[in-house]
């Protein structure tokens, strides 16, 4: 049997065009619209964060909660509700969910306009009306990027009926205005405006409007002339960055493999071309990742012309958290599992971090797979190799800090982390990290990660790596020093070195040095 979410106006469920009554629990209507929507699996600790964050018990809340929409999602033996100890997610392949498709129809070329003009009366309903949780502000949020995300998609609509061929230019102008006021500060709108006024001879509205959006783009700090944007590329539409993350993370498929010792391990794709394997590194969240202002504008880039693929780390992110085997060995291990999964039979290795000896380990396991081997911020020997007594005294102390505070609410003790990933982090990218570390992994895991690391010992394997190797490192890294970059390149035969001018040893996004990472790795890619 079919089913049907729609989403614009009031949340209903039709099967078989049948209205199906929801729960009178607003948390759970939101709850089912939001696993619909994300279309990817969730842990139950964040779900009870953003819909119960309460006293009482969460999450017998949320198995409440589940089990009412599981009688009206699950069909017999059907099963679209999928939740085990640890996730739950929503399995929409079958069902008509009305946002995916009109996001999927909005960006179809040679639509008529009637086509658009009924896509924009469906795009003008109240989305999810009357949902609202102003008491879960995570839900909230959410809630409020996805109506940001309909309104850019209005604003998509709007500028191609602004330029439709079959429109009189009075019609047109009427969708250009419409589109300014959805997307104030795009200079394409603007333009569309006032070439759409010259050609209707409306010289005066020219001039009036002229000095509005000179004096709007002025005080928003974006450069804009009237010949900034060409009417060419207005008609085309402007896709702002917002929009391409949004995209690509609703075509981010998210699935699960087993590893050799049947622990579960979360890997994502997206993205088409040479595919790009990301080893996995202490601290990624599939789920979260996507919005970091660290890593993630370099994952969006990469994906634009890559199949980009990564995975959570075993104890972390969306991958099983209660792992016996927490090992360097098991880290390889799972990387295989991955690539396996992924049917890949050769791709671009890249390795961040710890992730670069798992990168290594690997690369010199399967040569025959790996046609180009990345490394960032990696180093070949942890911290307990050749370390003194009293650094191991020191080391062993921040891990007892780390089972008591890494996670309480007070960040105190997540900072000395965060302030050494990235020093120069502005005070709202400090406290997302912050957030995100408490978010990927349980005080006992990050204990034993660090642990874990202290063990690592990659160097008699460096000179057997086979394949063209790029090593990229931050020259002013204060928690890996660059040193040890450059010391990996001169002990692997042929590498080469890249020296980027960040102090991080994570790269914010807006860094130029990320867009210098980018441009290293396309390069050194093309060339080999």
């Amino acid at each position: 049997m079919s089913l049907t979410i729609k989403t614009f106006g009031e949340l209903s469920l039709l099967s078989e065009g049948q209205v199906i009554k929801l729960p009178a629990s607003k948390r759970t209507r939101a709850l089912l619209a939001y696993l619909a929507i994300t279309n990817r699996p969730h842990r139950r600790d964040r779900l009870c964060e953003v819909f119960w964050d309460l006293p009482d018990d969460p999450r017998a809340t949320l198995r409440w909660s589940l089990t009412k929409l599981r009688s009206l999602v699950n069909q017999g033996a059907h099963k679209r509700l999928i939740a085990d100890r640890e996730r739950v997610s929503l399995d929409v392949t079958d069902i008509d969910l009305d946002i995916r498709r009109i996001a999927t129809v909005v960006d179809q070329p040679n639509l008529s306009s009637e086509a658009l003009d009924a896509l924009q009366r469906q795009l003008s309903e109240p989305f999810l009306e009357g949902i609202d949780l102003p008491n879960q502000p995570l839900f909230q949020d959410w809630l409020t990027s996805e109506r940001q995300n309909i309104r850019r998609m209005q604003g998509k609509v709007r500028a191609r009926l602004a330029s439709h061929p079959t429109n009189p230019r009075e019609t047109q102008l009427d969708h250009a205005l419409a589109w300014a006021e959805l997307d104030p500060f795009n200079p394409g709108a603007a333009n569309r405006v006032l070439a759409l006024l010259r050609l209707l001879g409306r010289t005066m509205d020219v001039a009036r409007l002229t000095n509005q959006f000179k004096t709007r783009f002025r005080n928003a700090g974006v450069q804009w002339t009237e010949e900034a944007a060409p009417i060419a590329e207005a008609e085309s539409g402007a896709i702002n960055q917002e929009s391409v993350r949004h995209d690509m993370l609703s075509r981010q498929t998210v699935a699960f493999c087993t590893a050799a010792d049947g622990v579960r391990i979360a890997y994502g794709s997206v993205g088409k071309g040479t595919p790009i394997i990301k080893a996995a590194n202490w601290l990624s969240h599939l789920e979260y990742d996507w919005d970091a202002p660290i890593w993630s504008p370099l994952f969006r880039e990469l994906a634009m012309d890559h199949h980009f693929i990564r995975y959570d780390e075993r104890g972390n992110g969306l991958s099983d958290w209660d792992v016996a085997n927490l090992s360097f060995e098991s880290f390889v291990s799972d990387l295989e599992s991955v690539v396996e999964a992924n049917k890949v039979d050769q791709f671009v290795l890249l390795g961040i971090s710890q992730g670069a000896a798992v990168s290594i380990d690997y690369a010199v396991k399967h040569p025959d797979r790996v046609t180009h081997l990345i490394l960032f911020g990696g180093y070949p020997a942890g911290w307990r190799i050749n370390a003194t007594d009293n650094e191991i005294q020191e080391r062993e102390a921040i891990m007892t800090l780390t089972k008591t505070g890494w996670g309480r609410d007070n960040p105190a003790y997540r900072q000395i982390f965060t302030s050494t990933f990235m020093p120069s982090a502005r005070p709202e990218e400090l406290s997302w990290f912050n957030e995100f570390q408490r978010l990927t992994t349980s005080p006992e895991n990050a204990a034993r990660f660090l642990s874990v690391f202290g063990d690592i010992d990659v160097r008699e394997k460096l000179s057997k790596v086979s394949v063209p190797t790029l090593v990229i490192h931050s020259l002013g890294d204060r928690r890996i020093p660059v040193s040890v970059g450059r010391d990996i390149a001169a002990a692997i035969p042929n590498a080469e070195f890249v020296g980027l001018e960040s102090d991080g040893h994570l790269l914010l996004g807006r860094e130029a040095a990320s867009k210098a990472f980018v441009d290293s790795v396309r390069e050194f890619i093309q060339r080999h």
